[in-house]
C-alpha cells in the first residue's frame, strides 16, 4: 500500500532518497531548470495583453505576499492560491494538512556557508494552499467606507501629501521628489482621488533617493500597484486598462529578467501601502467600541429614604 495518498507527501521526494549523490544533484539541476523556465515563461505570457496581466493584477492582490518568484510559480500552477506555506510551516502553527493533497511547487530561500561565509541561496520545497488545511477557511473581508479607505491612506505616509490648486490640466495628482511631497486635486471623485494618491505614494516608495529616480521610469509599476492597492480593499477598478502598459513591455518579449524586476517593482509598492493602510486600519479598530462581552455590573439597591414624621 502506498501511504504518500493519506500522508500528503510526494512520492518524488521519497524517491529522492534512494538516488545516489551525483544522480540526487542531476535531478534537482533538471529540477530547477524546469522550475526558471516555468517562471520566465509565466512572466512573458502574462504581459501578452491586457486581460492576461489584470489577471496576474488580481492574483497578487489576493495572495499573501510572496517573494516576485513564487507570484509567477504559483500562478502557473493555480491562480485561485490564496495562502501557501511549507508543510514544516503549518505543522508549527498547529494545522494539518488535508490527506490526499498535492503540494505546489514552491521556492524557499536559506542560508548556506561556503569557504567560512554565509550565502544566500535556494531550494524547491512542496507548499500547500490554505484550502488545503483542516482549518476555518478566510472569509472575503467587508469592503471599508471610502471615509475610512481615505483616512487610513493619509495617515502616517511616509512622505506629505498636500492639496494643490495650480495642478496643470489632466494631472491628478503627482509625487515630486526633491520636496517629498505628493500634491493632489482637490474635488475630484472618491474613486479617482484614491486611485491617484495610491499611484503617487506607489512613485515614492520607487524613490531611492539617490538621484536615480525617473517618473518615465516607474509610472507603469505605479499604475499597477495603485490597481494592486484598490482591487485589495474593494474600491472600483473600472476605469484601468493595462494594454498601453503591455506595449511599453513588449507584449512580453522582452528579457524575463527585466519582466520580473518590473512585478518586482509593483509588488514592492503595493505591499508597502498596503502594509501603511492595513496599520492605519488596525488603529481604528483598536479605538474604544462598544464591548460586545462586556461583563454585566452588579445593581445595587438604593437605601430607601427614611420617611420624615411629619411637623407638629
Amino acid at each position: 500500500m502506498d501511504l504518500t495518498k493519506f500522508l500528503g507527501q510526494d512520492s518524488q521526494e521519497q524517491s529522492a532518497q534512494r538516488l545516489s549523490k551525483e544522480e540526487y544533484a542531476a535531478q534537482k539541476k533538471q529540477e530547477r531548470e524546469e522550475i526558471w523556465g516555468m517562471i520566465d515563461g509565466k512572466a512573458q505570457e502574462v504581459f501578452q495583453n491586457g486581460d492576461s496581466l489584470k489577471g496576474f493584477l488580481d492574483f497578487m492582490g489576493r495572495c499573501k505576499p510572496q517573494r516576485t518568484d513564487n507570484l509567477f510559480l504559483l500562478y502557473a500552477q493555480n491562480p485561485e492560491i490564496r495562502q501557501v506555506k511549507t508543510f514544516e510551516k503549518w505543522k508549527e502553527e498547529g494545522k494539518v494538512v488535508k490527506t490526499g493533497s498535492k503540494g505546489y511547487n514552491f521556492i524557499v530561500g536559506q542560508e548556506y556557508e561556503k569557504d567560512g561565509v554565509i550565502q544566500q541561496g535556494y531550494s524547491i520545497q512542496k507548499a500547500y494552499d490554505i484550502s488545503q488545511i483542516r482549518t476555518k477557511q478566510p472569509e472575503e473581508a467587508e469592503p471599508k467606507p471610502m471615509d475610512q479607505l481615505m483616512e487610513a491612506l493619509l495617515t502616517d505616509s511616509e512622505v506629505r501629501i498636500q492639496i494643490a490648486d495650480n495642478l496643470p490640466d489632466k494631472v491628478q495628482a503627482q509625487y515630486i521628489p526633491n520636496k517629498r511631497t505628493i500634491y493632489v486635486r482637490n474635488g475630484m471623485s472618491e474613486n479617482a482621488t484614491f486611485h491617484s494618491i495610491s499611484r503617487e505614494l506607489a512613485c515614492a516608495s520607487l524613490d531611492h533617493h539617490d538621484g536615480s529616480y525617473s517618473r518615465a521610469g516607474v509610472s507603469a509599476q505605479a499604475y499597477c500597484a495603485a490597481y494592486v492597492t484598490a482591487q485589495k480593499y474593494g474600491v472600483d477598478v473600472s476605469g484601468f486598462s493595462f494594454d498601453k502598459v503591455c506595449q511599453m513591455q513588449a507584449f512580453g518579449q522582452k528579457d524575463p529578467k527585466e519582466l520580473r524586476s518590473f512585478i518586482q517593482d509593483v509588488k514592492s509598492a503595493a505591499y508597502s501601502i498596503g502594509k501603511q493602510v492595513d496599520r492605519s486600519l488596525g488603529k481604528s479598530e483598536q479605538e474604544f467600541m462598544t464591548d460586545e462581552f462586556a461583563i454585566p455590573e452588579e445593581k445595587t439597591e438604593k437605601p430607601a429614604k427614611s420617611k420624615k414624621s411629619p411637623e407638629r
